[in-house]
């Protein structure tokens, strides 16, 4: 299965680069700390010297990586950061790119971007993310900020703590991001930025009618002014407006997987095994209901606004207000082609050593599905904070903040099928509604599908039955109230300050989903939809770049254009009732305080400081949700079905938390070059909102037969539980850090957690009234299982300019970043990890091996290589992740993985003066695919591809 490829070559060229400069990174470091040293490296503490004429201005690439060492040192925890002095410095085109180039912090890719940050190889439900020093909402119904909605240009800071201190907001067992914009009056000098990039993506220049250009527009805007008697007033605004396209080729399969019992040759869909089954030695394998290739046009337009207002009016008050608006349109034109019947008629079975399906022959009946998504996300955040100093040794400080997340999606699909006459009414040369095919996975992580000759993917009339429209309505409302209160005392001696505070914050999670599916079966209807709003192919070269190409084009149809001529309207609306059992309505109340002295002084000759405190949280959650009424249908046969009334009874569920989170921080200072940093400490990470929700989903066996309620009743699962506990953790950190100068950094942090528990489903009897009767069933909901898990972690940097090196090979630089995490912390599979009986505590193992912390991974790489040669600056950005699970949204019903990836950027500027400068960015130069896979690992369930894309960009600064 190996394959041989110019883009493996150029990884092991490059990782070989990145050997070699990691050697030579340290060593030039260890040889300058022998030299006598200058005044600024004898005292790094210092304020920084008056500018003269012949000092050097540090700029660009080299000033970041700089200023990021500065903030690591002068830090009073474990910490590492980007920043930069200069506005669109940062290196990257979103917040989540930059954060990747931090040590020990990963992302998630999507064809839109990053969306999710991993702190450690830990999952981003395990970390907190805050703007401004406030908790933000996104439109995921977790806790992770989606990191796309705002531009990386608007930024000048962005930190890691990876251990915790008791001022910082509760919450990041793995961390807290902190992203920051600058405060006007900090800028010291007014500035108008203007910024225009052009992006040209390749994949979206293989579509047929589409252009492969976009456009990204920054402007920023910051000033101050002396008002006398009032004080000093700074401003600052920044817009961007982002119009680019990011077309993906997909390939994926349900989201429901089954275990098959191997045993049995089943000519309909195969026999399910049960967990006592595969426990007693029953051989099974795991099937899709469906597999599907998918071609899209995506265009993704953001508009996204950032304010701030700074007011002195004496030395004694600060006060800040700022402002944070973004409104994400992003639209996919979707064409699929694939099996509906991914379990039916399977023979010939070939099974992996993990249980995965590697091939098969099949019968499934073919479709082709067109439809056209919508997403509309807007975000809103704003706060202010007055800072005042009566005396000079207290600082009193209020806050409070708003953040406001909305996001809408609607999906329009239409849906052909295959049968057994073509569209024109004349018998097909297979005379089934179900093609045999084959499928092979052995070649790649992309399958290969060998259909029955007599059957062509791009025949228009073959798909010719069974139309369905569909109109999904999707939507999350996430809003933040918070407030906080701070007061700080600076004391004489050992202990230096003492910080005391408290907060308060309430969230609203509010998810529904809404679906009207909408059939008919005239043929002749079908036959002039057919012929009317057939479409040609929009891809050239489509999965060209996939190690094993199974299908080149299909048939695909317009999908509005079905629906104009179906319903005689593109968007018949949603069904008028958007209350469902699934449905999410959370609220959640925090009330925190803490209380934290730091401290400073001398232990044996050894300088030390840092800080110890404690802070208590209390969480208070309150669930919503819907129970629905079953009626049961009497069939003809004596059997019954059942069938959903759309009758609701309301219900509410209460749970509340009291944690006390300890932390200490201690700084020893072996010499002004050298020290070590300790930090032991509790933390909690809360679970998403979504996760909290009293809602349930209710699925009811398809077909005929059943003659008790229970056996129409396949399974009721809860999508959240609002009795879900913190997932806590007691923490160790120790760090080495050497600083040779401004330029060269090198830091080695071992680390321990120990959580408290991972998660586990359970089954508790529930009421629901079917038919007019009250019946008690079983409902499987995640809960916190009482196992202790530990982690175990190294993480190190490197980061040297080799100014040592002659002219002009000093401009060359390097940081190297590497993360390596072990964890026996479990997440079972809902449908078939072990279980829990609520009422027994017995436990039945499961079918499926126990994922571990969403997000984890084992190994996080970064490698930076910088060259800076007068007004030309170079970079390459390498970093890779390995393989994860990643839990859905709201639960873990099937275990997700994610493959390990390699993602390669290069940035080029030009400096054409002081004023202007021309850059070059390319991303995703490894074309790195991203492949999933469900329940197991080996068994492919999602590959995208979506390509590079080149952007370049003229800027020009007034001041």
């Amino acid at each position: 299965m190996a394959l041989v490829s110019v883009r493996t070559r150029a990884r092991s060229v490059l990782l070989a680069g990145v050997s070699v400069a990691a050697a030579l990174a340290v060593t030039p470091a260890w040889a300058q700390d022998s030299a006598p040293a200058s005044a600024e490296q004898a005292a790094p503490e210092a304020a920084p010297e008056t500018a003269q004429e012949d000092q050097i201005v540090v700029t660009a690439i080299r000033e970041t990586i700089q200023s990021s060492i500065q903030s690591k040192r002068d830090s009073d925890a474990i910490v590492d950061a980007v920043s930069s002095k200069e506005i669109g410095e940062l290196p990257g085109q979103s917040v989540g790119e930059v954060i990747a180039t931090i040590t020990g912090a990963s992302i998630d890719r999507a064809n839109y971007g990053p969306t999710e940050v991993s702190i450690r190889g830990l999952g981003s439900g395990l970390s907190m993310t805050t703007l401004n020093g406030r908790e933000a909402t996104n439109g995921s119904g977790d806790r992770a900020v989606n990191f796309g909605q705002f531009p990386s240009e608007l930024f000048n800071a962005i930190k890691i703590y990876k251990t915790q201190q008791a001022d910082l907001i509760e919450g990041g067992v793995a961390g807290q991001i902190q992203l920051e914009t600058r405060k006007p009056l900090d800028y010291k000098r007014r500035q108008i930025q203007g910024e225009i990039k052009g992006n040209y993506n390749p994949y979206q220049d293989r579509i047929s009618g589409q252009s492969g250009y976009g456009y990204r527009a920054t402007a920023s805007y910051i000033d101050q002014f002396n008002l006398g008697g009032l004080g000093r007033l700074g401003v600052s605004i920044g817009y961007q407006r982002n119009d680019v396209n990011d077309p993906v080729e997909r390939f994926y399969t349900s989201s429901t997987w089954f275990t098959c019992n191997a045993a049995v040759v089943s000519t309909t869909n195969c026999t399910e095994v049960t967990r006592q089954q595969g426990n007693s030695g029953t051989p099974f394998y795991h099937a899709s209901n469906s597999y599907l290739y998918r071609q899209m046009i995506t265009s993704d337009l953001r508009n996204a606004v950032f304010g701030a207002v700074q007011w002195q009016p004496s030395p004694t008050i600060d006060v800040n207000f700022d402002l944070q608006y973004s409104r994400r349109q992003y639209s996919e034109e979707r064409h699929d082609f694939g099996t509906a019947e991914g379990r039916y008629n399977l023979h010939n079975v070939v099974i992996g050593d993990n249980h995965q399906l590697l091939s098969a022959d099949g019968s499934a009946t073919m479709q082709v599905q067109s439809g056209l998504f919508q997403r509309d996300e807007k975000y809103l955040g704003f706060g202010g904070n007055i800072e005042w100093k009566p005396t000079d040794r207290l600082t009193v400080t209020g806050d409070f903040g708003y953040s406001h997340t909305t996001r809408l999606d609607i999906t329009r699909t239409t849906r052909l099928r295959t049968d057994p006459f073509d569209i024109n009414g004349v018998r097909t040369a297979i005379n089934n509604q179900r093609i045999p095919y084959h499928v092979d996975f052995t070649q790649s992580f992309l399958p290969n599908f060998t259909y029955d000759s007599r059957f062509s993917p791009t025949d228009y009339t073959a798909f010719s039955d069974d139309a369905q429209l569909t109109r999904s309505q999707d939507g999350r409302d996430d809003e933040i109230l918070s407030a906080r209160f701070d007061a700080s005392y600076k004391l004489d001696g050992f202990i230096q300050r003492i910080d005391v505070g408290g907060r308060w914050a309430q969230r609203k999670f509010f998810g529904y989903s809404n679906d009207k599916i909408i059939t008919q079966d005239s043929l002749a209807v079908d036959r002039a939809v057919n012929l009317a709003c057939r479409t040609p192919f929009a891809e050239k070269n489509f999965f060209s770049d996939a190690p094993s190409q199974g299908l080149g084009s299909f048939a695909a149809f317009d999908a509005l254009c079905q629906f104009r001529n179906y319903l005689g309207t593109e968007d018949p609306g949603n069904t008028g009732d958007l209350r469902a059992v699934e449905n999410s309505d959370v609220t959640e109340e925090t009330w925190a305080g803490y209380a934290m002295a730091s401290f400073s002084g001398d232990l044996g000759g050894l300088g030390v400081r840092g800080n110890f405190g404690l802070r208590g949280v209390h969480t208070q959650v309150t669930a919503r949700g819907l129970r629905s009424g079953l009626d049961v249908i009497n069939n003809s046969d004596g059997s019954i079905s059942l069938r959903e009334n759309g009758t609701f009874t309301n219900t509410e569920v209460t749970a509340g938390t009291m944690r006390w989170l300890p932390s200490v921080n201690a700084i020893f200072d072996l010499s002004p070059k050298m020290r070590i940093r300790t930090g032991i400490y509790r933390a909690m990470s809360r679970p998403a909102p979504s996760a909290l929700g009293a809602g349930r989903s209710i699925t009811l066996e398809v077909g005929t037969g059943f003659t008790s309620v229970t056996d129409a009743i396949n399974s009721i699962i809860a999508t959240g539980s609002p009795r879900l506990k913190p997932t806590m953790s007691w923490n160790a950190d120790a760090a080495f850090e050497y600083y040779a100068n401004k330029d060269t950094l090198f830091a080695a942090t071992v680390y321990y957690k120990k959580f408290t528990g991972g998660k586990i489903p359970i089954t508790t009897d529930e009421n629901f009234t079917i038919g007019g009767q009250d019946y008690a069933v079983p409902v499987t909901q995640t809960t916190n299982s009482d196992d202790k898990a530990d982690l175990y972690g190294v993480e190190i940097t490197a980061s040297n300019q080799f100014t040592w090196l002659p002219h002009p090979l000093d401009g060359f630089g390097v940081k190297l970043s590497y993360n390596y995490a072990w964890s026996n912390y479990k997440t079972q599979d809902i449908r078939y990890g072990d279980i829990v009986d609520s009422v027994t505590g017995d436990v039945t193992p499961g079918l499926i091996p126990a994922a571990g912390l969403s997000g984890y991974s084992k190994h996080v790489f970064s490698a930076q290589a910088f060259y800076e040669i007068g007004p030309i600056s170079l970079q390459g950005i390498y970093r890779y992740r390995s393989r994860y699970y990643q839990a859905f949204t709201t639960d873990n019903t099937q275990l997700r993985y994610v493959e390990g990836n390699n993602t390669f950027d290069a940035n080029i500027s030009y400096k054409i003066n002081k004023l202007a400068d021309i850059r070059f960015q390319a991303l995703n130069l490894f074309n790195e695919p991203r492949v999933e896979y469900m329940p197991v690992v080996g068994s492919t369930r999602n590959v995208e591809y979506y390509g590079p894309q080149y952007f370049l960009s003229f800027r020009l600064r007034l001041r």
